[in-house]
């Protein structure tokens, strides 16, 4: 059963939290409060959907803003059924989480031997973005040079800006939509600007966002080998930790392929939670923006983890990885990664 804010706020959570569960399984059950759905670990696919519809119907009411949101929970059959769906279809802002595009195109054209991951890029003080995000800007040593792989890897974990300009010189903007479009993403596209290899980050949906992840731990979009060093990338303790990956231990968030996204009022994040296996078991894309609940001058320049939007997702990210811990599905890929092993230098 697929639930919204509206439907939890006009029962209470309570109430809402026997209905979705009972109609999900048919049956009553005791949970009447979060703590009880806290305390729940499915161990079907069904009873990870009711909880995870009541958890976001809840934890987004609280937040505030307006969503965009699919999130779907394989059953062991590997068939995907949607636990959320809210205004999945709406043309919305993607922000950086459209980096994940920008990183298929790439790697696309990488399956096709245009181009490779060792080719070298150069970067150029004007190339720079000096917007305090990513690492670039912080170099001070112009000119010089990165491999692509360099700039993929900075894309998609720090965030880098520089690195979509990076990625722009191999992959300029009309090419990068084209590839897109030919995949089946016709929402999903990047703004071109005056010079064919800048573009600014564009638009997407929750649905094709999430469809764009579900096609890649399919198999459908890349090589396998691509497939496997974009989810390496996304899964490494570097990537983004402030939402769904908040509340999670080292090793958990080991098993979590996310990117976040955001500018002004947007405050979005998508990604894959896999099973201790590697199997992909819970596909997310959440699409935030608008009035939040609580200060909204102190919202506007807030992007950590203090913002409502984000406190959602970081409860919420608890429930999808509790979700996985003892149910499974028969999909026919695996992505394992290695264990997190400090170093010391030397």
């Amino acid at each position: 059963m697929n639930i919204n804010r509206r439907f939890a706020l006009g029962l209470g959570s309570a109430a809402a939290a026997t209905a979705v569960l009972g109609a999900a399984t048919g049956t009553a059950h005791a949970q009447t409060t979060e703590a009880d759905w806290d305390a729940l670990i499915p161990t079907t696919a069904d009873l990870a959907r009711a909880k995870i519809a009541f958890k976001y119907s809840l934890h987004t009411a609280l937040a505030g803003g307006t969503w965009s949101s699919y999130i779907g929970v394989a059953n062991t059959d590997g068939v995907i059924k949607p636990a959320v769906e809210v205004e999945a279809d709406r043309v919305v802002e993607a922000y950086s989480v459209n980096k994940i595009a920008v990183a298929v195109a790439l790697l696309d054209k990488v399956d096709r031997g245009l181009i490779s991951l060792d080719q070298r890029v150069e970067v150029t003080d004007a190339i720079v973005i000096r917007d305090t995000d990513g690492i670039f800007h912080l170099d001070g040593g112009y000119p010089s040079s990165v491999t692509v792989g360099h700039a993929l890897a900075n894309l998609l974990t720090v965030s880098d800006n520089t690195a979509v300009r990076l990625c722009g010189l191999v992959v300029p903007a009309a090419e990068l939509n084209e590839i897109l479009r030919s995949k089946g993403f016709v929402h999903t596209q990047v703004v071109p600007v005056a010079n064919p290899n800048r573009f600014y980050l564009g638009t997407t949906t929750a649905r094709e966002t999430f469809t764009m992840l579900r096609r890649l731990a399919a198999g459908e979009l890349l090589s396998a080998k691509s497939t496997q060093h974009l989810f390496t990338v996304l899964r490494s303790l570097t990537s983004f930790t402030d939402g769904i990956r908040l509340n999670l231990s080292s090793a958990e968030r080991l098993n979590v392929a996310t990117k976040a996204g955001w500018e002004a009022d947007g405050r979005n994040e998508a990604g894959i939670v896999f099973d201790a296996n590697g199997k992909p078991i819970i596909t997310y894309a959440l699409f935030a923006s608008g009035q939040y609940s609580g200060n909204q001058a102190a919202n506007a320049d807030n992007y950590s983890a203090t913002h409502p939007a984000l406190r959602a997702r970081a409860a919420l990210g608890r429930t999808l990885y509790d979700s996985v811990l003892r149910i499974t599905a028969n999909t026919p890929h695996t992505y394992r990664v290695q264990p997190y092993r400090p170093g010391n230098g030397g």
